[in-house]
């Protein structure tokens, strides 16, 4: 990979630049891109650091600056290294280019540009503050960490996560059709981790006539984040066959697109603010966004259970000869690719970057 060191870069801010990508891809995927930052005082030494951990809380540069204050620092005169243009848009939290000022930070060196129109810019009402802004290092690292959320933006649609829950063999239910619970306690409540972090899950009319699932995002005690924009993610259904009067997924928070399109679907819940979806199935609906080559991420729950003739996880996936099956590389971007969790284990997977 090609490393950019711009002129007059010290030696310290590479250093830094290095933590704050590693820092940023402990971020969450989909709605936001992964940033980290680093604040460093003249003489280089690290005084604080924090990175982005999900759409509402605090960007990666006010983290930092919060960071160095908690252990007794003083940001003023300070350099920022983070891997991303400082925003200078005002959505959940405020511009961090106006953190920065009001902090009195002397210097910003950044790896990308922000690509985000309304966030993009940030730069400009630094330097002619007088802050001095240097573009460029590492900024293939950055772009790389971010490409797939930055394809999102281009293409205008959601950035999409599949999970799913599976047997040794690759299935999702039994052939008597039983399938709860394939996986242990310890999966499904990560599971209900993930779906926390999503703007909108989405299954198809299959599952919640044969599941009658809620779809809110629930801690191991059990009790609801609440349904609706800003307490959990909308719950989502598409399909043709109508959706029960008293199905446990309606209320508020509810949609349903009439309708088997998947860029129908995520055009429309693009428009309604959605930016990253969770898809859990069931496995025609997780095969038709996998056919699309829409999903940027799969989190596959794998089970030593074995189930023989039971359902596939991912059917019709139009797959003739091993030269044309779509293949997968393990993710360990933001943390470990493979997760034990009790007696079944995760796979954090990404397209391949390579071809088959």
């Amino acid at each position: 990979m090609t490393t950019t060191t711009p002129p007059g870069t010290t030696t310290a801010e590479g250093a830094a630049m290095l933590r704050a990508l590693e820092l940023a891809a402990r971020g969450v995927r989909g709605a936001n891109p992964l940033v980290g930052a680093v604040l460093l005082a003249p003489d280089g030494a690290v005084l604080g650091e924090g990175y982005h951990r999900g759409a509402g809380t605090p960007h990666a540069e006010p983290a930092a600056l919060a960071d160095a204050r908690a252990h007794g620092h003083d940001p003023r005169g300070t350099t920022l290294v983070v891997t991303l243009e400082p925003c200078n848009h005002t959505g959940r939290t405020g511009p961090c280019s106006e953190a920065v000022l009001a902090a009195g930070g002397g210097r910003v060196a950044y790896a990308a540009d922000d690509v985000n129109g309304p966030a993009a810019g940030g730069a400009q009402p630094l330097e002619a503050a007088g802050v001095q802004c240097v573009r460029g290092l590492h900024a293939e690292r950055s772009r790389r960490l971010n490409e797939r959320w930055t394809r999102c933006l281009a293409e205008q649609r959601p950035f999409v996560t599949l999970k799913s829950a599976q047997s040794l063999d690759g299935r999702v239910a039994a052939s008597d059709g039983s399938s709860r619970w394939i996986t242990g306690d310890d999966a499904r409540a990560d599971g209900h981790r993930i779906r926390a972090l999503a703007d909108a899950v989405l299954v198809g009319t299959g599952t919640v006539l044969a599941d009658d699932p809620r779809l809110t995002a629930r801690p191991r005690s059990g009790e609801d984040t609440g349904p609706g924009p800003g307490s959990g993610p909308l719950r989502v259904v598409m399909g043709h066959t109508p959706v029960p009067a008293d199905a446990a997924i309606r209320g508020e928070g509810f949609l349903r697109f009439i309708t088997r399109d998947v860029t129908e679907v995520l055009g429309e819940l693009h428009g309604r603010g959605v930016r990253h979806l969770l898809v859990e199935g069931g496995p025609r609906i997780a095969s038709a966004f996998l056919r699309a080559g829409v999903v940027d991420e799969v989190f596959s729950y794998v089970a030593p259970v074995l189930l023989g003739d039971g359902a596939p996880a991912f059917p019709d996936l139009g797959v003739g000869t091993l030269a044309d099956a779509p293949r997968w590389e393990l993710d360990d971007a933001g943390g470990p690719a493979v997760v034990r969790l009790g007696p079944d284990v995760r796979l954090h997977l990404r397209p391949s970057s390579t071809a088959p």
